[in-house]
């Protein structure tokens, strides 16, 4: 069982690295970003650890890297932010599990020996609605050939309401989706959201893709309007 450990912390990744060879498992150790990339991408692993607050390279950089070059080795993100949008940031970009700082060490061997029986999952196809095309891969959205560009979270809601198209879905659901089952925000911010949506996918195009079912919910039209 060979893990890439990538930190830049020398004491916790001498610690993590002592501990996790106790364990039976084989651990390469990269200390920045572009180390980290650069290994993950030459070598078989059966699980990555990586953290976000890396130099030369973060671990988000990496990991998006990582997946555009259709690496699916199960990902760990290990780090000291432990924000809600940062763990849905991680997960948007195709991380598979998130351990913050400080950790158990029996748990962090937990979540391992799991990803590893879980294995790299299968990724999901190209997404299409009409002309509207995303691709989950290599985290991409199209309206035929032009490009759109989209933050996390828009790419993640947009990718919610592709899976979902021609349903119709409530702000509850999205919430639960998109951003978190134990969210307990403003429910308000699903309006902005989706407005930030339209104002990239279906307003230049003059589509009217996004639906508004007043006390209902969303629905995307599955021929993208």
């Amino acid at each position: 069982m060979r893990v890439l450990l990538v930190e830049d912390e020398p004491n916790l990744a001498e610690t993590v690295r002592r501990g996790l060879s106790g364990q039976g498992f084989a651990v390469d150790v990269a200390h920045n970003g572009v180390d980290g990339l650069w290994m993950a991408t030459e070598n078989a692993f059966d699980v990555i650890v990586l953290d976000i607050m890396l130099p030369q390279l973060n671990g988000y950089a990496v990991l998006r890297k990582l997946r555009e070059q259709k690496v699916w080795t199960p990902v760990l993100m290990l780090t000291a932010k432990d924000g809600e949008y940062d763990q849905t940031d991680a997960f948007e970009l195709g991380a598979d599990d998130y351990l913050t700082k400080p950790f158990s060490f029996i748990v962090l061997v937990a979540r391992i020996r799991a990803l590893i029986r879980r294995g790299a999952p299968e990724r999901p196809v190209v997404l299409r609605a009409g002309d509207l095309a995303l691709d989950p891969n290599r985290r991409r959205a199209h309206r035929g050939e032009q490009e759109i560009v989209l933050t996390p979270r828009e790419f993640g809601l947009l990718e919610f309401l592709m899976h979902h198209r021609g349903d119709v879905v409530t702000k509850a659901e999205i919430l639960s989706g998109v951003w978190d089952p134990a969210f307990d925000g403003d429910p308000n911010i699903v309006e902005v959201y989706i407005r930030y949506l339209r104002q990239k996918i279906d307003v230049p195009y003059d589509r009217h893709a996004i639906q508004t079912l007043r006390g209902m919910g969303y629905r995307l039209d599955e021929e993208g309007g």
